[in-house]
């Protein structure tokens, strides 16, 4: 999230407003400078947060450094209790502290640290097909497929149309936080699926006109019917699956930093975190074929074939190629018999390369 904004200084007399008065100025500014709406929100109810502690009807001129600090208490002991994620309370802090900044009443406010971040709930690769699988319609396999194959945020591909996507060459446009553009690479269901989709909807308008409430209902029906914990199924939990099973697979972390649309690669480095599934992998590979002899005994050869993804690689050659592709502009696909079958469609539209 953003929160470096240039904003004009507060008019004379700012002192005299109330803290409710202030506060509806600034968030002004911060919209008339550029602000993304989502951010703005953000903003206001950190700033509503403090003026419910403070008091709306408080004068600024009464304000100091010690209602920051006794605020960001209270919000450090919802914290202790679960009532606020550690996330909020950081941003909150910080959001409070520019907003004093601006008011000139403070240069040396501490925000709530933001602590550890991990992804928790990362899916396997075997969670992904079974919600594959699962799929009733076009629009639940090309939710999922777009979301793991390509790691786009839900909001991205929401907005994705017909006219951003490039079949021929397997990518697509998107935009990602704060209008800026990136190219992603399609994997290889999403391809065959956004062929079907363009085929039926004339190639025209959203590839999902679907509301994110909608995606998100229908990911947590689909994991039901795939017996994937619904707990652990959301749209932003498929794009850290595909970020994790990218790294898995060998994608470099500044290739993967790019695709993700990340600004800076710390972030992108959050995704190094190895399962018990890792750390046996990278065994087997480390301690197998000479490396076995070398130690004097035997070493069970690994079962590296269990633990490898059933589809292919993000990076290089595929292990799977589509028997017949379907060229830009778009064409329909060949037709099946009977209802909408994922899973046949696979089997049908992807052959074993030969060795």
């Amino acid at each position: 999230m953003r929160l470096a904004f240039t904003l004009p200084p507060p008019p004379r007399g700012v002192e005299g407003l109330s803290l409710s008065d202030a506060v509806n100025l600034f968030l002004h500014y911060l919209e008339a400078s550029g602000a993304n709406p989502k951010t703005v929100k953000v903003y206001r109810a950190a700033l509503r947060s403090f003026e419910e502690f403070a008091g709306s009807e408080r004068p600024v001129g009464s304000l100091g450094r010690e209602d920051y600090v006794a605020w960001s208490a209270l919000i450090s002991r919802k914290v202790a209790r679960g009532e606020v994620s550690r996330a909020t309370a950081h941003y909150y802090t910080i959001m409070v502290r520019k907003f004093f900044k601006w008011l000139g009443l403070g240069e040396d406010l501490s925000a709530l640290p933001l602590g550890p971040r991990r992804f928790k709930g990362v899916l396997s690769w075997r969670d992904v097909e079974a919600l594959l699988a699962a799929s009733k319609d076009l629009y639940d396999a090309l939710i999922v497929a777009l979301l793991a194959e390509t790691g786009m945020r839900a909001s991205e591909m929401l907005s994705l149309t017909f006219e951003d996507v490039d079949l021929s060459r397997g990518v697509a446009r998107v935009r990602g936080k704060y209008g800026k553009e990136r190219i992603v690479v399609l994997g290889p269901m999403s391809r065959m699926l956004l062929a079907e989709a363009a085929a039926l909807s004339g190639g025209r308008g959203r590839v999902i006109p679907l509301s994110y409430k909608a995606v998100y209902k229908r990911l947590k029906k689909l994991a039901e019917r795939a017996g994937v914990d619904p707990k652990r199924v959301r749209p932003h939990v498929l794009r850290h699956t595909f970020a994790t099973e990218a790294l898995r697979r060998g994608m470099s972390l500044s290739a993967l930093q790019k695709i993700l649309g990340h600004s800076s690669l710390r972030i992108t480095q959050l995704y190094l975190h190895l399962s018990d599934e890792d750390v046996v992998r990278e065994y087997n590979r480390a301690f197998s074929g000479t490396t076995a002899h070398s130690l004097g005994g035997e070493i069970p050869s690994p079962q590296a074939q269990s633990l490898q993804p059933a589809l292919p690689p993000y990076g290089g050659i595929p292990q799977y190629q589509p028997a017949s592709f379907y060229q830009h502009p778009y064409q329909a696909p060949p037709p099946h018999q009977g209802p909408w079958q994922p899973a046949r469609l696979r089997r049908e539209a992807y052959q074993p390369q030969a060795p």
